[in-house]
């Protein structure tokens, strides 16, 4: 454990517990083999650690993360029926998702982001002031050198990685003067936000919310024009061939489960389906990760031990009495 633990005894006993949990003789007698996704971004991997942390040591499972993205993950529970469990599903950017849903393939089971997630193409706040032409993709457009000649686009992967390739070749982007830049990890895009706020400089691209960052750094969305449901739907099909112009509506991300793990873990499925975080409870989380520059494993730690009232309630009987201890 890192020094900002140091000297709470209850926070570091808690910390091994989730590192070491998998090698916990008795922590799996009452659930079976499960497997949940974790996605390459700060959000979900809290999501899934959270959720994977309650699962062990409250319901017995014996839990295995998959690493994964948005559109890998659908693809392998199109294909292969797993994982068991997909959370921080942002399924506007994964039209197969929705379609296993309509087969009976997957069964979504919350909303993981109560309040939805925020998806949008940004400038710093100020270059907003200093230039409020460019508030619009018309402004952008017509001003290419004031945003850097570059769109910071998201990794290969990433869901909106198919809609911005699409909006990129509505708007002409490279046409007009502007070098897309497809960043090769989610780390590099964050740091490209910080680099350039930190100097003072244009930057134009995409990012989500809820984030530290954004919480960090106050971007200012570019206006791309109304959304467009049957544009947008099309966007995000990389065999589109009807690219149009479209704003990103506000996404629902979910936490889907597979119909056999629906039915062979109720009790479990019960309890995501309440495991939920707003975007205000999120980016403090994530926030408070960045800025202790903790880990993932310590971040975990931090949600469990400072929102209990909200984990609490997600247990049933059984595991809270397993986990009496903690929510003291």
């Amino acid at each position: 454990m890192s020094g900002i633990f140091s000297g709470t005894l209850k926070i570091s006993v808690l910390a091994a517990a989730i590192v070491l949990t998998a090698g916990t003789p008795d922590a799996h007698a009452e659930c079976g083999e499960v497997s949940i996704t974790e996605m390459n971004w700060a959000s979900a991997s809290v999501v899934t650690n959270v959720a994977k942390f309650i699962m062990e040591q409250g319901y017995g499972c014996k839990v295995t993360a998959v690493p994964s993205d948005t559109v890998p993950a659908a693809t392998s529970l199109a294909e292969n029926g797993e994982p068991d469990i997909a959370t921080e599903m942002w399924i506007n950017s994964a039209p197969v998702y929705l379609k296993l849903e309509s087969e009976g393939k997957v069964k979504t089971i919350s909303n993981v982001l109560s309040d939805g997630g925020a998806e949008h193409w940004l400038i710093p706040k100020y270059l907003a002031e200093k230039h409020p032409e460019l508030k619009t993709i018309e402004g952008v457009l017509a001003n290419p050198e004031l945003v850097g000649g570059r769109f910071h686009n998201c990794p290969e992967g990433w869901g909106c990685r198919i809609v911005n390739d699409s909006l990129k070749q509505a708007f002409d982007l490279e046409g007009r003067g502007i070098e897309v830049f497809n960043h090769g990890s989610g780390d590099t895009l964050a740091a490209s936000i910080g680099s350039a706020y930190t100097a003072g400089k244009p930057w134009f691209g995409y990012y989500w919310a809820p984030t530290a960052l954004l919480g960090k750094f106050e971007m200012v969305p570019v206006d791309l024009g109304p959304y467009v449901d049957k544009i947008h739907q099309c966007n995000r099909n990389p065999d589109c061939k009807d690219v149009g112009k479209s704003s990103y509506p506000s996404a629902r991300v979910v936490t889907g489960v597979t119909t056999d793990f629906a039915a062979r873990e109720p009790e479990v499925v019960a309890m995501l389906s309440k495991l939920s975080f707003t975007n205000q409870q999120m980016g403090a989380v994530l926030a408070w990760k960045e800025d202790k520059n903790a880990s993932i494993e310590e971040t975990t730690v931090h949600f469990l031990t400072t929102y209990k009232d909200v984990w609490g309630n997600w247990l049933n009987d059984e595991a809270r009495t397993k986990l009496a201890g903690l929510l003291k």
